[in-house]
C-alpha cells in the first residue's frame, strides 16, 4: 500500500525544488503561481485561440488528479502570449455538460513556465470519472475527461488501461491515438519518446518545424508541435496519463551526462547538462504531473509510485537520468568486460532500492514496472555466437542480475514490466537465469510497438524470425504500428496487441494481432 502523503513528502526532503511550498497548501495547486497572483493581468488579448495544445489529466491518486493545460494562441512560435501572468480558471463536474461542479479555482499561469498551468485538484471521490475546462477571458477550453484512483486497499474487481510509447511526428500518424480515445479503459501510459529531437526529414509523411532542438525554446516548440495532433488531444482529454520518458525527449541514447556522440559539442557534460535542462523544463511543462516533479536545472523527480486500490501498484522508472555510460560503446556487439561491471546501473542505486522496497511492501496483486527499454535476454545473432543491444537491460548485467534475483528470492507479488523503446511488440517471460531455459520464471515483461516510429512496419521480419529460436523466453513478435491493452482482474491479467492497417495514411484501420493471459500466482505467459 502506498501513502501518497509520505511518498510526496519523500521526494521533497531529498531533492531541493524551488518556489514549491511543502505541505496541503502545494497540493492545493501550483504553488509557484500564487506568488504571482498579484500581478496577473486579467485578461490578455489573444492573437486567436489560446487552447491550441488541448487539455490533460494524470497521475491520478485516490482523492486527487493534476490537470494540464497551456496558453499558446501561436503555438510552434514560442507560444505567442505576452511575458505576462494570465488567471485560468478551472472548474471540475461530474457529468460531461459540467451542469455539477464540484470544484473550481483560479491558477496563474506565468511566463517562466510558458503559460503552462497544472492543477491538483484535491476532495475527490475515489474511483470516479469527472470532467473538467479551463477558462481564460472570454475563451474555454475542449472538456476533458479524467478519473480518480480507487481507494488504496479496496477490492477492485476489474481495472482496464493501455499503454504507448514512440510517437515520430514524421513518421505517420497518430490514428492509433483515435481508437485508443474509444477505448473502454481507466488510463494511458506511456513508457517514452512522447517527442523526437531530430530536424526536419525531406521524406517524412508530415516535418517537424525546426531543425534538431537543444534550445528551452527549441524544445518547447517541439512539444507544441506534437500536441497539435487532435488524435493525441482526444485521447489524452479521454483518460488520465502515467507519463515517463526515454531519450529522445532529450537527445538519442544518451546516458545521464554523456551525449550521444563523442565528436558533437554537446559530448561535454556541463554542455550536454545544459541541453538537459532545457529538455526536462519543457518536458515537465506539457505534462500532467504532480509539482513534486518540477526540474531544478538539468534533474527532475520522475521515478514514482501509483497504486489502483488492491489491485495494481505501478512503479513508474527513469532509466535515463541516472544510468552509466552504455558499455562497449553502444550499439549491438558481443559483450565486453564493461558488460560485467559491477558498478555499472541503468537506475542509479537510489531508485534501485526504491524500487526494491517498493515491491517488497507492496500489497497489490499485481505489481506492474512501467520503464523504457527491455529487460530481457535478446540474443541478437541466430545460431553461434551472440550479440545484445547496450543500450537496454542487456547492457547493465548487474543491475539486470541484481533484479533478476530479487524476484526469485522475495517473490513480490505477480511482477509484469511494461516497455517500449524498439518499435515493435513483444511477450516475454522474464528468467531467473536466461542463458538456463530451465531455470524459474519470475515475471512477465510485454513491450508495446510504436505509435509512428519507423513508419508502416510489418508482421514478421525474417530477420528476428532467425533469431527467436536462441531466445526460447520470447513468446511473441509483431513489428507493426498501434498500441496495447491490458485488463486485470485479481484471477488474471490479458494483454492485447491493437495493430494498425497503415500510419503513413491517415485511413488505417485497427485489429487485434494476438493476445496473452498471466494467470495470477503463476508467472509466465499463455497464449490466448
Amino acid at each position: 500500500m502506498v501513502d501518497y502523503q509520505n511518498f510526496e513528502r519523500f521526494l521533497y526532503s531529498r531533492i531541493k525544488r524551488r518556489n514549491l511550498i511543502i505541505g496541503a497548501g502545494a497540493l492545493a495547486g501550483f504553488a509557484i503561481a500564487s506568488q504571482f497572483q498579484q500581478r496577473a493581468v486579467a485578461q490578455v488579448p489573444f492573437s486567436s485561440y489560446p487552447f491550441t495544445l488541448g487539455v490533460a489529466s494524470g497521475d491520478p491518486y485516490p482523492t486527487s488528479v493534476v490537470l494540464w493545460t497551456r496558453l499558446a494562441p501561436n503555438p510552434l512560435q514560442g507560444g505567442g502570449v505576452p511575458p505576462v501572468n494570465v488567471p485560468i480558471r478551472w472548474e471540475v463536474a461530474t457529468d460531461p455538460n459540467l451542469n455539477n461542479i464540484v470544484a473550481k479555482g483560479t491558477e496563474i499561469a506565468i511566463p517562466e513556465l510558458a503559460h503552462s498551468v497544472r492543477v491538483v485538484v484535491n476532495g475527490l471521490k475515489p474511483d470516479t470519472w469527472y470532467w473538467y475546462r479551463f477558462t481564460s477571458g472570454t475563451e474555454e477550453s475542449p472538456i476533458g475527461r479524467t478519473r480518480t484512483a480507487p481507494q488504496l486497499g479496496s477490492n477492485v474487481s476489474k481495472f482496464g488501461f493501455a499503454f504507448v510509447s514512440c510517437q515520430h511526428y514524421e513518421q505517420g500518424y497518430f490514428t492509433a491515438y483515435k481508437y485508443l480515445a474509444q477505448e473502454d479503459i481507466s488510463l494511458v501510459v506511456h513508457t517514452g519518446d512522447y517527442i523526437y529531437e531530430g530536424g526536419i526529414a525531406a521524406n517524412g509523411v508530415r516535418q517537424h518545424n525546426s531543425p534538431e532542438i537543444v534550445t528551452l525554446e527549441d524544445y518547447r516548440n517541439r512539444h507544441a508541435l506534437y500536441k497539435t495532433d487532435p488524435n493525441l488531444q482526444a485521447t489524452h482529454a479521454a483518460f488520465p496519463w502515467i507519463v515517463t520518458w526515454d531519450d529522445h525527449e532529450v537527445e538519442n541514447n544518451y546516458a545521464n551526462a554523456i551525449s550521444e556522440v563523442d565528436n558533437e559539442p554537446d559530448q561535454d557534460p556541463q554542455v550536454f547538462l545544459q541541453r538537459r535542462a532545457a529538455a526536462y523544463q519543457a518536458y515537465y511543462e506539457h505534462m500532467p504531473l504532480r509539482p513534486f516533479s518540477k526540474p531544478e536545472g538539468p534533474d527532475m523527480q520522475l521515478f514514482r509510485r501509483l497504486s489502483f486500490g488492491n489491485l495494481a501498484t505501478f512503479h513508474v522508472l527513469d532509466t535515463r537520468q541516472y544510468r552509466t555510460d552504455q558499455p562497449c560503446g553502444d550499439g549491438t556487439k558481443e559483450r565486453c568486460p564493461e558488460n560485467f561491471d559491477p558498478e555499472a546501473t541503468i537506475t542509479g542505486k537510489r531508485q534501485e532500492e526504491w524500487l526494491y522496497q517498493g515491491l517488497d511492501r507492496s500489497k497489490a496483486r499485481w505489481n506492474i514496472v512501467a520503464q523504457q527499454v527491455i529487460v530481457a535476454q535478446r540474443d541478437l545473432t541466430p545460431g553461434e555466437g551472440a550479440t545484445f543491444s547496450m543500450d537496454k537491460w542487456d547492457g547493465y548485467l548487474a543491475s539486470r542480475d541484481r533484479l533478476m534475483h530479487f524476484l526469485e528470492q522475495r517473490k513480490p507479488s505477480n511482477p509484469v514490466v511494461l516497455t517500449g523503446d524498439v518499435h515493435s511488440n513483444w511477450a516475454m517471460d522474464l528468467k531467473a537465469d536466461f542463458n538456463k531455459p530451465e531455470s524459474a520464471t519470475v515475471g512477465s515483461e510485454f513491450v508495446c510497438t510504436s505509435i509512428t516510429s519507423g513508419g508502416n512496419g510489418a508482421d514478421s521480419s525474417p530477420t528476428v524470425e532467425a533469431y527467436l529460436p536462441d531466445n526460447p523466453h520470447i513468446k511473441f513478435y509483431n513489428g507493426q504500428r498501434g498500441y496495447v491493452r491490458c485488463v486485470l482482474t485479481p484471477a488474471s491479467w490479458q494483454t492485447d496487441y491493437l495493430v494498425l492497417s497503415d500510419v503513413t495514411t491517415q485511413s488505417g484501420t485497427i485489429s487485434n494481432r494476438a493476445s496473452f493471459v498471466v494467470e495470477n500466482g503463476r508467472p509466465g505467459i499463455q497464449k490466448v
